[in-house]
């Protein structure tokens, strides 16, 4: 089982670093480069990673631009930061290219000081709307997903910013694929983050998945 695993990035280098020395053979790292000014496309090269760039800031873009690129059949994503290990993504993968699931998530099991605060009440909010619309009880919004790469492109997700994931989970749901969780260990990251790290990140992030749920009709 070959699995591409996307790797969205925006000023990651010391994360690389650890993350991409450590890649199991089954693991192809695509790297999307979101417009780093720290030389992360470049280390990520040598670290044997394929690079390519999204000049178009956000997450769902990054995202969006990775899945296009990958050739496998499955596809994972997941954060460059270092803060979750790739290795753990084989027994994700495993239920998919098993036909156990069609979308597997990642629910992030935290080690102390690895989820700040605002950010896991953000997410513990927001999982509760989405399991409403997905019908499916759901804990995690998860910075990892794991599906068939043909069925991802089918689904047509349009938000490029930090709904990507859970427009992403709404539309499987709504085409009635087999969603599941699996635990992953979650550990703090390395760098500073530029999203739910920090307050106005975490605000902007539930500003765009709600966007996601009301303006897209998903809850009313």
């Amino acid at each position: 089982m070959q699995v591409d695993v996307v790797l969205p990035c925006l000023d990651e280098a010391p994360a690389l670093a650890r993350l991409l020395r450590a890649v199991p053979d089954v693991l192809r790292p695509i790297v999307v480069d979101n417009g780093s000014a720290d030389g992360s496309a470049d280390l990520a090269r040598e670290l044997g990673a394929r690079v390519v760039h999204e000049p178009r800031r956000g997450y769902g873009a990054a995202c969006h631009r990775g899945l296009m690129a990958a050739t496998a059949e499955v596809v994972a994503f997941c954060d460059a930061d270092a803060s979750m290990d790739l290795e753990d993504l084989l027994a994700l993968a495993a239920q998919v290219s098993d036909g156990d699931a069609d979308l597997v998530i990642g629910r992030r099991v935290a080690a102390p000081r690895a989820w700040p605060t605002h950010a896991r009440l953000a997410n513990a909010v927001l999982s509760l709307p989405m399991s409403l619309a997905a019908r499916h009880r759901l804990h995690d919004l998860g910075p990892v997903r794991v599906a068939r790469r043909e069925d991802l492109i089918d689904l047509g997700v349009r938000d490029r910013r930090s709904g990507y994931p859970l427009e992403t989970v709404l539309r499987a749901a709504r085409a009635g694929w087999r969603i599941r969780e699996a635990p992953i260990a979650y550990v703090p990251r390395l760098g500073r983050s530029k999203v739910t790290g920090t307050a106005r990140g975490t605000l902007q992030a539930v500003a765009d998945m709600t966007r996601v749920l009301v303006v897209d009709g998903w809850v009313r």
